[in-house]
C-alpha cells in the first residue's frame, strides 16, 4: 500500500515549522547573549566630579603612652585608615607580646590609655595591656558579634549581632575604659555589625534591618533614626557633620549628624550584568570631597561627598568586601587602598581610578588595609597571613605568619596585629638587631653556598 502524497506534505511543512523555530530560538538566544554582554556594567570614568587637592599629612606630634588613642573602626572618624608615622616604625619587627583569644576575631581593637579593647566574635569585650598583652578585664555584651568597639572621653562602646543565643537581635552598651563597669544597655530591634563612631556627644551605627542610630552617648537616650533600604552592615563614615554608608540594596546614602535627616542617596546596579545592585558591606573612606567604598558586585566606586554623583567605578574580578584606606602618600600623590576576593591587592588613583599597582596575594582578601607610614597592611584570609607592602611600589617588605581579616592598628611605635584568633605586640628591631639579622642571613646564605659546592664536589668525585 502506498503512503498518500498529503503525508509526505504535512512532514515537510512540521520539518519547516520545527526548522522556524529552531532558527527563531538561536536568533532570540543570541540577540540575548548580545543586549546582556552589550549592557554589562562597564567602568565609569568622569572627569568632570570635583576632586579636593589636600595637604599630605606630616607625621603627628609625638604621643606616648596614655596619650595616645586610637579611638575608631579605621582610626579617623571618616575612616581614611591612615597613620603618618615615622619611618622609623617598620620591618623588621620582633614580637613584644602575643596572646590567643581562643574565639575567632574578625575586627580589630581600638586603643586608648594604654590599653587595647577589642570586640571577640563570641560576644566578649576584652581589655588588654597594650606594654605586655596581659587582660585586664572582659565583659559579655552579648552572644554573637562582628565589629570593632568604639573609645571616647574614658568610655568603650560596643555592639553586637545578637545578645542572647536564642535572640536573634542584637545590643548596643557603654562600658568604663578603667574596669570595664557598665554604664548602660539597649536592646536593638535587630542584628549590628556596625563598628559605631563617637562624635560630639553622640554615637552612631547601622543594623541589619536598615536602620540607622543616633544616639546620646551618655545615656545611650535615642536621638534620631534613620531608615535605610537595605540592611547597614558597614561601620558609618563622619565627616564635616556628614554620615556616609553603603546598604544591602546597593544604595549609597549621606545623612546629616545632627538629625538624621537625607541629604542624597545614589543607586548601583553592577551585578547581574546591569540588571541589579550588589551589596555594600564595605566601610566607606571620606576624602579628597569624594566617597570610597567596595561593593559585593566586584566594583569599587567613588562618589562626590557634595551630591552623591558617581566620579568612578573600577571593576575587580571579585567580591570586594574590603573597606578602603585611602591617603595623599608624599611623592606619590592621592591613592586607594584595598583588596578583593580575586586575590588582587590594588593601589588605585584617588582621582580617576586608575590602577597604579597591582600585587598578587595568592588567596582572597576579606578584611580591610591599614596605612602605618610608608607601609600598607593587609591579611590573605586564605593562607591567614599578614603582608606588608612600601606605599609607593606595592614590593613586599613584611609578612607575618597570622592574620585573617583587618590586621593592624599602631600609636606610631609599635604595631598591634590581629590573627586569626590572636592579638600581638610588635616593636621594630634595634639597628643592632637588624644589624644581626642581616649578619645571620648571610652566615645562612654562606653555609647554603658551602654546602652546594661539596655536594658538587661529590657527584665529580
Amino acid at each position: 500500500m502506498s503512503t498518500p502524497p498529503s503525508f509526505f506534505r504535512r512532514r515537510r511543512r512540521l520539518l519547516i515549522a520545527l526548522g522556524a523555530a529552531a532558527l527563531v530560538l538561536v536568533l532570540v538566544a543570541l540577540g540575548a547573549y548580545l543586549y546582556v554582554h552589550g549592557h554589562a556594567p562597564g567602568e565609569v570614568h568622569n572627569s568632570t566630579v570635583e576632586f579636593q587637592n589636600e595637604k599630605p599629612e606630616a607625621p603627628p606630634k609625638e604621643q606616648r603612652g596614655a596619650a595616645f588613642v586610637w579611638p575608631d573602626y579605621g582610626y579617623t572618624k571618616d575612616r581614611r585608615r591612615y597613620l603618618p608615622a615615622s619611618a622609623d616604625l617598620r620591618p623588621p619587627f620582633r614580637t613584644l607580646w602575643a596572646t590567643s583569644t581562643s574565639d575567632l576575631v574578625e575586627f580589630p581593637p581600638v586603643m586608648s590609655g594604654r590599653r587595647l579593647f577589642i570586640l571577640k566574635n563570641n560576644g566578649t569585650l576584652v581589655a588588654l595591656g597594650a606594654n605586655n598583652g596581659h587582660r585586664v578585664w572582659q565583659r559579655k555584651v552579648g552572644a554573637q558579634a562582628a565589629a570593632s568597639p568604639s573609645v571616647a572621653n574614658g568610655v568603650v562602646y560596643a555592639v553586637v549581632l545578637k545578645r542572647l543565643h536564642r535572640v536573634p537581635a542584637g545590643r548596643v552598651a557603654a562600658y568604663t575604659q578603667r574596669r570595664g563597669r557598665v554604664l548602660w544597655s539597649r536592646p536593638l530591634r535587630s542584628r549590628s555589625e556596625s563598628s559605631p563612631v563617637f562624635a560630639d556627644g553622640m554615637l552612631f551605627f547601622g543594623s541589619e534591618d536598615g536602620t540607622v542610630y543616633g544616639l546620646n552617648a551618655r545615656n545611650g537616650q535615642l536621638r534620631w533614626t534613620y531608615r535605610a533600604p537595605g540592611a547597614v552592615k558597614s561601620g558609618l563614615a563622619l565627616n564635616d557633620g556628614i554620615l556616609y554608608f553603603g546598604d544591602y540594596s546597593g544604595h549609597v546614602q549621606a545623612i546629616r549628624a545632627s538629625n538624621g535627616h537625607k541629604v542624597w542617596s545614589a543607586k548601583t546596579s553592577g551585578a547581574k550584568f546591569g540588571f541589579s545592585s550588589g551589596q555594600f558591606y564595605s566601610t566607606p573612606a571620606v576624602a579628597f570631597g569624594r566617597v570610597y567604598l567596595g561593593n559585593t558586585d566586584g566594583f569599587v566606586y567613588s562618589f562626590a561627598t557634595t551630591n552623591g554623583k558617581l566620579a568612578w567605578s573600577k571593576k575587580t574580578s571579585n567580591y570586594v568586601y574590603a573597606s578602603p584606606a585611602v591617603a595623599d602618600i608624599p611623592h606619590f600623590g592621592p591613592t586607594v587602598y584595598l583588596g578583593s576576593y580575586d586575590g588582587n591587592f590594588y593601589a588605585l588613583d584617588a582621582r580617576s581610578g586608575k590602577v597604579k599597582w597591582q600585587r598578587k596575594a595568592g588567596g582572597r582578601i576579606s578584611g580591610s588595609a591599614t596605612i602605618v607610614g610608608n607601609i600598607v597592611y593587609f591579611a590573605n584570609l586564605a593562607a591567614r597571613t599578614t603582608i606588608g607592602l612600601a606605599v609607593r611600589s606595592g614590593a613586599p617588605v613584611f609578612k607575618f605568619p597570622h592574620g585573617g581579616f583587618n590586621p593592624v592598628i599602631s600609636d606610631g611605635h609599635r604595631l598591634y596585629l590581629t590573627g586569626y584568633s590572636s592579638l600581638y605586640g610588635l616593636i621594630p628591631k634595634t639597628a643592632e638587631q637588624r644589624a644581626a639579622a642581616r649578619r645571620r642571613v648571610r652566615e645562612q646564605h654562606k653555609r647554603e653556598r658551602l654546602r652546594r659546592r661539596q655536594q658538587r664536589q661529590r657527584r665529580h668525585h
